[in-house]
C-alpha cells in the first residue's frame, strides 16, 4: 500500500504547487486563496491524526492565511506523509474527532483516500475560482496526464 500512496502525494504536492502559482499569478484572489490553505491546514490535521498527536488541531481546519504562510505547509505536508507512509499499518483503525467534535473510526487506508480526494475537490474549486478570476488556461492536473509525464 506504501508504494500506492506515495505517489498520490507525490501528485497531489505536484498539484497544489501549480495551483499556488496560479494564485498567485491571478493576484491571490480570496476564495482560491481560502481553499488552498484549507487544504493545507486539513492535510496538517489528518497528518496530526495518523501520527498519534493528542491535539490534532495545531491549525484550524479553515485558517485565514495568507499566500506567504503557504510555503511550510506545502514542503513538510508531503515529507511529513511520506514519513508516515514508511511505518504505516494500513489495516490499523483510527479513532478521531472532528472539528464539531464527533467521534469516528476509519482505517489508515480510507484516511489516506479521503486526504487524496478532498484535495482534488478543492483545487477543482480552486480552478472555477481561477477562472473568475480571468486565468483562461488551467493545467492538466488530472492524475492520469501526470502519470504519462514520467513522474
Amino acid at each position: 500500500m506504501k508504494d500506492y500512496f506515495l505517489p498520490l502525494f507525490d501528485y497531489d504536492r505536484y498539484c497544489n504547487e501549480l495551483m499556488l502559482e496560479l494564485i498567485i499569478k491571478a493576484g491571490n484572489p480570496e476564495k482560491p486563496v481560502m481553499s488552498m490553505a484549507h487544504i493545507l491546514a486539513a492535510q496538517q490535521v489528518w497528518l496530526n491524526r495518523c501520527n498519534g498527536v493528542a491535539n490534532a488541531y495545531t491549525v484550524p481546519i479553515w485558517p485565514d492565511w495568507q499566500v506567504k504562510e503557504f510555503s511550510p505547509y506545502i514542503n513538510s505536508n508531503p515529507t511529513g506523509w511520506a514519513d508516515f507512509l514508511e511505518k504505516a499499518d494500513f489495516t490499523q483503525r483510527l479513532k478521531y474527532k472532528t472539528s464539531r467534535g464527533d467521534t469516528f473510526e476509519n482505517t489508515v487506508t480510507e484516511i489516506l483516500t479521503h486526504v487524496i480526494n478532498h484535495g482534488t475537490h478543492h483545487r477543482a474549486q480552486i480552478g472555477q475560482h481561477l477562472k473568475f478570476a480571468g486565468i483562461e488556461a488551467l493545467p492538466l492536473t488530472d492524475y492520469i496526464f501526470w502519470v504519462r509525464q514520467g513522474r
